[in-house]
């Protein structure tokens, strides 16, 4: 049996999930298209995200340009910094990342480290190149951005961003004006961001285009507060707290207000938009012991930074990143300001004075959250299927239904037809299928994770003129059970069945 992330990634790819961009072409490596389960999966979990980010909260939204001018990732350290150390073979002259070569060979980490330590590393432990056993030849920093121009010359160079929050950093000075001249703002968008990985590993982990769901929480650093915190200081969230020395690490289940006070989470802010990302996962069906929030110790964070937190989930691949909240103080506006020269201060009207504001940005990756989902909701085979399924809450499956007539003749099919649209124009999300036996195509249902299957059969016909009505059969996929139901009822059933997430007969 092959490890779970590869057997997943064949689910993944056979059943319509994801699908290898330009495959025809043997294309390079870190690039997937989304088939129709995974596009309708991926958008259901950014609509999460948008509830519990942005709608409910109220917060902002808006959306940016993927291309950016030099200047703008000049100021925001991203021409300079962002970078990979990169190793190239003095033979075939195949590149590889340093620090990934010798966490393969160690199975330690070697990120951070300068490339000096990197070259000790590489001779200590005798690394050739894979490609062609080769040497390697010495480590230097190679740019992660893909470069373009604008305009039909070369002299106006500019880069696919490498995040999405740099458009609401540029953004922020004209909708603080649009929005009342008040703090706190917070403002978020989900959008496309492209980095040019070396060596793009394990699927969706590390590919070279990829979704952020981003927030940047505009406020005055004397008013770090957040209103309605009072309402969920009591919630408790999974922390690994940073140790002392070689101290083993330790999770513990905390409340947010012990959180702040023990210095875990510098403020209020950072540890309300700690309780969003519990929430949106719990929301996701992902098992709450399987993901926990890593305090950054001080010697990790960057110069700017008064605390990072990142979500970590646990999954085949080992303990991988999600998403990263940062307290990134006022150091992008004024980096901004600084190189555009332009004032980007404004008036607070409780402390009577000019100020940049500080951002705590919460970052998450749609990708790897969608990972992390595939793994939570993979059932193997067996306990009464013969088959692999995927368990996903009804609220984020890529169909609430499908919609099957028992026998593709005698009017069931027309009349499951009719079904699909009324159920389409009730606002819910079915497909309609007709072929193969009835078992295989609950099967295929179940395969991509559907939560309900309508079955028009005999019955549904011969009750179609009288005072009750005509009924149909809904089959629940986690138990197999069965009920009738009206259809003139049936809308409104499975709309309440989505809303309280039941997917097991009562």
């Amino acid at each position: 049996m092959p490890p779970l992330h590869e057997r997943l990634m064949e689910l993944a790819v056979s059943r319509g999930f994801l699908l290898p961009s330009a495959e025809i072409y043997n294309a390079p490596g870190g690039f997937y298209d989304y088939g129709p389960a995974g596009a309708a999966l991926k958008r259901h979990i950014q609509e999460q995200w948008r509830r519990i980010f942005i709608t409910e909260p109220g917060f902002l939204e808006i959306e940016s340009c993927n291309v950016l001018p030099q200047a703008v990732l000049v100021a925001s350290g991203h021409v300079e910094h962002f970078a990979d150390p990169v190793t190239e073979c003095t033979k075939c002259h195949q590149r590889y990342r340093a620090d990934h070569l010798l966490e393969q060979k160690t199975l330690s980490s070697w990120a951070g480290l300068s490339p000096s330590d990197l070259n000790a590393g590489i001779k200590e432990h005798k690394l050739a190149c894979s490609n062609c056993k080769g040497e390697l030849g010495p480590i230097a920093w190679v740019n992660l951005m893909f470069p373009t121009y604008i305009g039909a010359g070369i002299e106006n160079q500019a880069f696919l961003r490498p995040e999405t929050a740099q458009g609401m950093f540029l953004d922020f000075k004209r909708l603080f004006v649009q929005q009342g001249s008040k703090l706190p703002l917070a403002v978020g968008q989900i959008g496309r961001s492209y980095r040019n990985e070396v060596s793009p590993r394990q699927g969706l982990i590390r590919s070279r285009e990829f979704s952020q769901m981003e927030l940047e929480y505009f406020f005055s650093p004397m008013q770090d507060k957040i209103e309605g915190f009072e309402k969920i200081e009591n919630e408790t969230v999974r922390v690994l707290p940073p140790t002392d020395g070689d101290a083993p690490l330790a999770v513990e289940d905390v409340s947010l207000r012990d959180a702040v006070s023990r210095g875990y989470f510098p403020n209020e802010i950072l540890a309300y938009m700690v309780y969003l990302e519990d929430r949106l996962y719990r929301s996701l069906g992902i098992t709450h012991g399987k993901y926990r929030f890593r305090v950054m110790p001080r010697d990790e964070l960057p110069h700017y930074s008064k605390g990072n937190v990142d979500l970590e989930a646990e999954t085949s691949y080992g303990f991988i990143e999600t998403s990263g909240i940062a307290y990134r103080t006022d150091f992008d506006l004024s980096q901004h300001a600084k190189h555009s020269k332009q004032d980007l201060s404004v008036f607070v009207d409780e402390e009577k004075k000019r100020l940049i504001p500080h951002v705590v940005e919460p970052s998450m990756g749609v990708d790897r959250t969608l990972w992390c989902v595939l793994e939570s909701a993979y059932r193997p085979a067996g306990n009464g299927k013969e088959w692999e399924w995927f368990a996903f809450p009804p609220r984020i499956a890529p169909f609430v239904a499908g919609v099957f007539p028992l026998m593709k003749k005698d009017g069931l099919d027309e009349l499951a037809q009719n079904l699909t649209a009324v159920l389409r124009a009730a606002g819910l999300e079915v497909y309609y299928s007709q072929s193969g036996s009835i078992g295989k195509r609950y099967a295929r249902a179940d395969e991509i994770g559907v939560p309900y299957c309508i079955t028009i059969d005999y019955e549904t016909k011969e009750k179609a003129h009288e005072a009750g009505g005509p009924t149909v059969t809904i089959r629940y996929r986690d138990d197999g059970q069965q009920e009738r139901v009206e259809i003139s009822e049936l809308a409104a059933k499975l709309l309440q069945l989505v809303k309280s997430d039941k997917v097991r007969k009562e």
